[in-house]
């Protein structure tokens, strides 16, 4: 019976490898179990190239690739002698990478792994500051991650010392605290009751805790019992706090009080109609609430660690009402900010920075009245986070201080009511989002962010360059230049981490002491419009003119929308640069929520400068677009065939649609002059608002390619004629309706596929929710709505009345009749495509909406069993 097992195995066994079995027989039995698994499972499992020992994944492959190169005299057995011994063939030494979009390091570090020498630069000092963490503390050598480790270990134990010397982690009997629990706090205009505002009352659902308001009539307030091991019923009716739909909800001798949190704050519009509210705004010397402020903020429960367990793996835990004492332990802490704070301030172990406004830091302003950056930690957080800052001298210890700042300011969130009793990082999601009740770690359990990870991935010795400048103003000549830019909507990162900036920007030390410690927020390149055109223009011509004639420039870029390719189109030419490659990587694995509209990789650009001069006209570019861009999403859809034998496709439509635009990119930068115009000209001029350049008619065409292209696969096999046949509306609700299919709900889907068919989407749309938009089901669409507008005379239409008149019980024989008087002479020769289209709807339907697939199917099985005397 074992002899004829075969994997995957489906028998409850327990596996264990035979002593003395050699690693080649081992390795037999990895690839039969492999064999049998999807992509994405492997990729789930397996290890990454970089956490394995080079020598071993990669030893094997020498002999073959010197055999294949050593006609050129490469004799290599590593990636960086590879790296090297072609650098000195094509530029004469060892090749030269540059990142001027640096972020967090990425690009140089991987290019320094693979032994090129690298010049990273970027506005942003945090994120020079990560670039030269990753070539200095990931890519250091085992010996210096050791001392590393050993110094980060020794502060720990030095900020431990301190704060088990104040005792304020400890309660009465020495148990140690693991997490701090905090809400705001406010009176009501209608009671004059102070009262707790919580998202919910729920603390743990593993230990079945929740806090119990008890009304407090002598002081007009409510005492927090917390409650463990409740019932079902409780944690249910616990579930809801007395936040509710930005309302204060609560209940009080049987009568339910609400008041919006807006008219708590005081909102209004100025006379500018700006809104305003009344809170009042922190000021530099600002720790905490003063007791006039509209929001007080409370500590309503603590998670303790029993002394008894505290050096266990296993630690047992237990969530408390607050005590005298720990209310006494809070006042400890608030007299030592006080005491402290403008000499933490002048030191800079604590920010005395104001916040500046903007698109991310007004939520902070807005909803709290925060106006400097420390305003957004506890007196807590301020004691510990500048202990810290003060013990870590090493230039190294510097670098791991943000990640003790993301986990422990104001801004994190409780998650004890989704299973885990922890709180989250600040940039969970990368804004500045202020809460009603927050959780806070004790040094404890904050310790272990502090800990260094070694990963073992030491880089060669390189020659390595970290500027913090803007990406024009380049200081070193570059034979390959690799970047990942900003483009349209992306995160402001130059707003968000001045949380960071604040901390760090006094007495940094060498070498972060030569970057300008601002965000420098109106230098930075960002969103779309002429300022990130020109932004864009100036910091690739100034690579392309600071690399070789035969270098290159590789380019990552990931965006649906048409204007923006043509943006980067008027920007590479602009730039002198000639798109001489396109190709597409799958960045993300395939899941429910990653398929539908969403974009699963990136096009990589590879760039040349444009040496010579050509001409063309729009005319003549069209036909060779067609082609380009119909090749490169042919050989897409292959890929994705093939892939298709182990697991789910790699590429979606929105990726294909992506795919074309590059495609065309390659055709267009061939050229200087396109319709007797100089592209450069063309490129930097001004546009106005509705007008289309000869770049955008083009980078449209292409879209209209693809989009002929892109057919439903289950379409594509009912019938592959179907799609050509049909209107733009049509073909954007059957592709809309594959995308239901899998769940995703995201506006934007919406949004570009109806740029891409030329269709006004909303008269279609049932919700345009941002993350629960959706199609109009039949039933949704009235009858003037199916007799008019895009969809009039459709067979879209005809279908969607069908359904609705079988959803009214309508004889099913006088609906077919219906349908065929009503295409009259057109009917036979588009009935393939009225069988196919019904057919298609019945079988996206069957989860969503199952009645009207019911009736769809009906259709489709009508027309194909009808006679033609039928």
């Amino acid at each position: 019976m074992i002899a004829n097992l075969t994997f995957p195995l489906k028998v409850a066994l327990k596996v264990r490898w035979k002593r003395g079995l050699p690693e080649t027989e081992k390795q037999k039995i990895y690839g039969l179990a492999l064999a049998g698994m999807t992509y994405e499972e492997k990729v789930n499992l397996c290890k990454r190239p970089e956490e394995l020992d080079p020598a071993v994944l990669y030893g094997p492959i020498w002999p073959q690739v010197n055999a294949h190169l050593g006609r050129f005299g490469i004799k290599a057995e590593s990636h960086e002698e590879l790296v090297e011994q072609l650098g000195i063939l094509r530029f004469g030494h060892r090749p030269k990478v540059g990142d001027t979009f640096c972020g967090g390091g990425s690009i140089p570090f991987e290019a320094a792994r693979l032994g090129c020498d690298v010049y990273a630069s970027d506005l942003n000092p945090v994120a020079c500051m990560l670039t030269w963490g990753a070539l200095n503390i990931i890519g250091a050598s085992a010996e210096r991650r050791a001392e590393i480790e050993q110094a980060q270990k020794e502060v720990a134990a030095a900020v431990d010392r301190e704060i088990v010397a104040l005792g304020i982690e400890h309660n009465e009997r020495g148990d140690r605290a693991r997490n701090f629990l905090y809400c705001l706090e406010t009176l009501c205009p209608e009671t004059g009751w102070m009262v707790p505002l919580t998202t919910t009352q729920i603390i743990s659902t593993n230990h079945k805790a929740y806090a119990k308001l008890i009304p407090d009539y002598q002081n007009k307030r409510f005492e927090i019992e917390i409650i463990t091991g409740a019932g079902q019923e409780e944690m249910e009716a616990a579930e809801k706090g007395t936040v509710q739909d930005g309302n204060l909800v609560y209940e009080l001798d049987g009568k339910t009080y609400q008041t919006s949190i807006k008219t708590l704050r005081g909102d209004y519009k100025d006379q500018d109609k700006v809104n305003r509210n009344q809170l009042r705004q922190w000021e530099k010397s600002d720790f905490k609430p003063r007791p006039d402020d509209i929001f007080q903020e409370r500590l309503y429960c603590i998670q303790w660690i029993t002394k008894e367990t505290l050096k266990k793996s296993t630690q047992e835990t237990y969530f408390a009402s607050v005590t005298a004492w720990d209310l006494a332990n809070e006042k400890k802490v608030e007299e030592i900010v006080e005491k402290n704070l403008s000499t933490w301030q002048e030191k800079g172990l604590v920010p005395d920075m104001a916040i500046e406004t903007g698109y991310n830091t007004e939520q902070p302003i807005r909803e709290k009245g925060w106006r400097y950056w420390h305003n957004l930690f506890s007196p807590r957080q301020l004691l510990v986070n500048s202990t810290i800052l003060k013990l870590s001298t090493l230039v190294e210890n510097k670098l791991f201080f943000p990640r003790i700042l993301d986990f422990n300011s104001k801004l994190t969130t409780w998650v004890g009511p989704s299973n885990r009793d922890k709180n989250n990082n600040t940039f969970s999601q990368q804004k500045l989002s202020t809460l009603f009740n927050r959780a806070e770690r004790g040094w404890f359990f904050l310790e272990d962010i502090l800990q260094y990870q070694s990963y073992g991935f030491s880089i060669p010795k390189i020659n390595f360059s970290i500027n913090c400048l803007d990406a024009f103003d380049i200081k070193n000549y570059v034979e390959i230049w690799i970047t990942d830019p900003p483009y349209a909507d992306a995160v402001n990162y130059e707003e968000i981490t001045e949380f960071f900036i604040a901390w760090l920007r006094k007495n940094p030390p060498p070498p972060f002491d030569q970057w300008i410690w601002d965000s420098r927020r109106s230098l930075a390149i960002k969103g779309d419009g002429e300022d990130f055109r020109r932004g864009m223009v100036a910091a690739y011509s100034a690579m392309t003119q600071n690399m070789p004639d035969n270098g290159l420039q590789c380019v990552m870029f990931t965006h649906q929308d048409t204007s923006v390719w043509s943006d980067m189109v008027s920007i590479f030419w602009a730039a002198g640069l000639q798109v001489v490659s396109a190709w597409y990587i799958a960045t993300e694995t395939s899941s429910a929520l990653k398929q539908g509209g969403y974009v699963q990789g990136t096009v990589t650009l590879l760039l040349r400068k444009r040496l010579q001069t050509a001409s063309t006209f729009k005319q003549r570019l069209l036909p060779k677009i067609r082609k380009e861009v119909a090749a490169q999403i042919e050989a897409m859809l292959n890929l994705n065939e093939a892939a298709s034998a182990h697991g789910e496709s790699v590429f979606n439509d929105s990726d294909l649609q992506m795919a074309g635009y590059a495609a065309a990119m390659k055709v267009l930068t061939q050229y200087t002059e396109v319709d007797g115009r100089d592209v450069t000209a063309l490129a930097l001029q001004p546009r106005q608002k509705g007008q289309t350049t000869v770049v955008d008619d083009i980078v449209q065409y292409a879209s209209e390619i693809a989009n002929n292209l892109l057919i439903p696969d289950r379409l594509r096999a009912i019938n592959a004629e179907t799609w050509g046949e049909i209107s733009g509306v049509e073909r954007f609700y059957l592709r809309m309706l594959a995308i239901e299919q899998t769940g995703a709900g995201k506006l934007d889907n919406y949004q570009n596929f109806a740029k891409a068919f030329h269709v006004n989407y909303q008269p279609l749309m049932a919700s345009v929710k941002p993350n629960n938009a959706r199609l109009k089901t039949a039933q949704d669409f009235k009858p003037r709505e199916l007799a008019s507008g895009d969809l009039a005379g459709t067979l879209l239409s005809e279908i969607l009345m069908a359904i609705q008149e079988l959803l009214a019980d309508k004889d099913p024989k006088v609906v077919m009749s219906q349908i065929r008087t009503s295409l009259d002479d057109t009917y036979f020769a588009k009935r393939p495509h009225l069988s196919a289209m019904s057919q298609y709807m019945a079988e996206m339907l069957e989860n969503q909406r199952p009645q009207e697939a019911q009736k769809a199917q009906i259709i489709a099985s009508r027309i194909q069993n009808e006679g033609l005397g039928g």
